[in-house]
């Protein structure tokens, strides 16, 4: 059913592309009901307006807090036409059907990402705006709703095409976006509210986001997806602009962010190279294209079509030596001009810049879907805690506390059961994700002499290096599977009721061992 427009009320806080349609409106032969700002910038463009105070008879008060939070306008908006009922209502109480509402909100979630204070935040929430629009989106049979300045040219190519009226079809359209849009705005609301209250998991949990891509599949082709952003700001997949390349993937997305994060962990210059969300390679190094090569060489197998994350403007050298792997996307705070020149011959490379790197202490919260339901945890934002303890009768030499450290760093980032071994500040054998922490131990040292062996080298990686590991060692059997493989120092959480057992095994060898007193499961 066609209906048409003959008066609208346009009150909006982002005023792009008002003008214009109003200047339609108007064209139309449309009244239109306007507050404040809206109604100075649409006289500003010549568009006639009726202030809501002058068609309600009542004036604007509190401060503009209670202006359009009236009969007048939410009768004109709620009303069913040809309700014999409702329109004696409206003929009694002097009341003019509305057939049109642009609103959009007060500018919350911007106003917070600014970092305002506790009064200005509240002054921006909107009350009247959410009140109209969801009056106007519940009459959608006839009433047309816009709360996205997006859609303004729609709404004029439907009543061009339609006489001045919209179809039902499209105002159920608009309906569902304006009731998606207060419900966003409340989400952000009520999690900055329980934030400030200091309350983590309130009693409704309640988080919304804003489509940013719809994809061509999930992680498998038979699976919808797509790639919402909240309003977090955290740098990241979420805020990069793409420079180059295909489409970014459900599983690029995912293993990208990994990257990301893992690299943001380290102060010196690093990269990581990410394959099926967990690192294949990464390194430190004073030199960006020292540490590339480093963490190509821990397993350049399966760095082939993998993720490369760097936490320093990539430039020209360094981009030169990406581009003679095969890899999926690159992930930077920046990219230079000669890294964009060298990059651009590879066309379906995607190159990403973040902006900047996210901190790995900021806290946060994480969401995980079950089936009926959610499980909620804090970000992950700490490697090891105050209590960092030797246990065993030698101590780690300088080289192997920093290498200890920084395979611990690495093991936080790799699926459960994880164990990293690790030699000058580059990862030489990742084990992730096995049922048995002895076997990640035993493919960890796989790839260490896989790794050797492309390099030319005669002598397995693992020898001289440390080992990391994740959760505590249940039995003393995967840290005498490292020791084998040529470890000299082991760093692990500790508190196994073997851990005496543990400690006991890494003496009798001469190893040195670190207890970190914090665990990194990672499924």
């Amino acid at each position: 059913m066609g209906t048409k427009i003959r008066r609208a009320l346009l009150s909006v806080s982002d005023k792009t592309g008002l003008a214009e349609f109003g200047r339609f409106l108007a064209d139309q032969g449309v009244e239109i009901l306007s507050t404040g700002g809206s109604a100075k910038a649409l006289r500003e463009a010549g568009v006639a307006v009726v202030e809501v105070s002058d068609h309600t008879g009542f004036p604007e008060i509190m401060d503009g807090r209670v202006k359009t939070l009236q009969p007048t306008i939410h009768g004109g908006l709620l009303a069913v036409r040809g309700n014999p009922e409702h329109e004696a209502a409206m003929a009694q109480h002097g009341i003019a059907a509305i057939d049109l509402l642009a609103v959009n909100l007060y500018p919350f979630e911007a106003t917070v990402a600014q970092g305002a204070d506790f009064d200005t935040c509240i002054e921006n929430i909107d009350i009247g705006g959410p009140a109209l629009i969801r009056a106007a989106a519940k009459n959608h049979a006839f009433v047309t709703v816009v709360v996205d300045p997006a859609d303004y040219a729609q709404v004029m190519d439907e009543m061009e095409a339609g006489g001045g009226a919209t179809t039902l079809d499209f105002r159920r359209q608009l309906a569902a976006k304006a009731y998606a849009r207060t419900g966003a705005y409340d989400a952000a609301i009520s999690g900055w509210f329980t934030g400030q209250v200091g309350e983590d998991f309130p009693q409704r949990l309640v988080f919304a986001g804003e489509l940013k891509q719809t994809m061509r599949y999930g992680e498998n082709p038979h699976q919808a997806a797509a790639f919402y952003v909240n309003s977090e700001g955290r740098p990241g997949v979420a805020t990069a602009t793409q420079l180059q390349g295909k489409e970014l993937s459900y599983n690029n997305l995912n293993d990208t962010d990994a990257a990301f994060e893992l690299v943001a962990e380290f102060d010196r210059t690093a990269c990581v190279i990410v394959k099926h969300a967990n690192p294949c390679g990464v390194a430190v190094d004073d030199d960006m294209v020292a540490a590339y090569r480093k963490a190509l060489s821990c397993d350049p197998e399966s760095a082939f079509g993998g993720i490369i994350a760097l936490n320093r403007t990539l430039d020209g050298a360094t981009a030169e030596e990406i581009a003679k792997l095969f890899a999926e996307v690159i992930i930077a705070p920046d990219i230079d001009a000669d890294a964009r020149a060298i990059l651009g011959a590879k066309k379906n490379l995607r190159v990403l810049a973040t902006g900047g790197m996210p901190d790995p202490a900021a806290s946060g919260m994480m969401v995980k879907n079950l089936s009926g339901g959610y499980l909620l945890q804090g970000r992950d934002n700490r490697v090891v805690s105050d209590d960092l303890k030797v246990v065993t009768r030698r101590q780690p030499t300088e080289r192997e506390m920093a290498d200890l450290l920084f395979g611990f760093t690495v093991c936080k980032h790799v699926k459960s059961n994880a164990i990293v071994y690790a030699k000058n500040g580059m990862t030489v054998g990742v084990g992730a994700g096995q049922m048995s922490r002895v076997n990640s131990c035993r493919i960890a040292a796989f790839k260490a002499e896989e790794a050797a062996k492309t390099a030319g080298d005669a002598e397995s990686w693992a020898i001289g290096s440390v080992v990391a590991s994740d959760a505590f060692f249940p039995f003393a059997d995967g840290l005498i599977a490292a020791a084998e493989a040529g470890v000299t120092a082991v760093i692990q959480p500790g508190g196994s009721i073997r851990d005496e057992e543990v400690i006991a095994a890494a003496d009798e060898r001469d190893l040195a061992m670190v207890l970190t007193g914090m665990r990194h499961f990672r499924h």
